[in-house]
């Protein structure tokens, strides 16, 4: 499988709408990764009889750690291309999209060496360890993780409602429904 390094593949008509749809396509595939992560984890309850909580626990943490590491990849590579296709466009169009534009800039998302660092992240280790305390040691991992989901997330979810206002300016009556 190759991967693209711009929204721009031949053939399109309209540069913004090729730009829109690619984005859009990004932001769900990230949102449905989210989603598998969390609905693994829910069915995680069904292995409860028959695996030990010192086997399960850490297996919920990886899920969400498989899930918010492959939806910050996204997030960045959604970036990438964004940046790798506004930079052939003209003035005109670049205006269109720079709200897009803005919310990667507004919400930056680091890297996951960073994000897993937890020295970096003293407010989610702290919430992580007082539930942890709370509620048995081996939620600490799922608690840290669950962190980072939820940041996955929230900023996917601002950069769909970025992406229909964008759609909704741009093809007013396409949208009149």
């Amino acid at each position: 499988m190759t991967i693209e390094n711009s929204y721009l593949t031949a053939p399109f008509d309209n540069a913004v709408s090729a730009i829109l749809i690619g984005i859009d396509r990004d932001v769900e595939k990230g949102q449905d990764v989210l989603t598998l992560g969390l609905g693994l984890v829910m069915l995680s309850s069904t292995f409860a009889p028959i695996a030990p909580p010192t086997v399960l626990l850490p297996i919920v943490a990886v899920i969400f750690a498989c899930s918010a590491g492959y939806a910050r990849i996204n997030y960045h590579r959604m970036e990438q291309k964004l940046s790798a296709s506004m930079a052939a466009l003209d003035f005109h169009d670049m205006v269109k999209l720079k709200a897009i534009a803005n919310v990667f800039k507004q919400y930056p998302m680091p890297s996951l060496i960073d994000s897993l660092n937890p020295a970096k992240n003293l407010v989610r280790t702290w919430k992580s360890v007082l539930g942890g305390i709370l509620i048995n040691p081996f939620w600490m991992p799922i608690f840290y993780m669950m962190g980072i989901q939820i940041k996955e997330e929230a900023n996917l979810g601002i950069l769909a409602q970025v992406i229909i206002e964008v759609e909704h300016k741009l093809y007013p009556v396409l949208n009149k429904d």
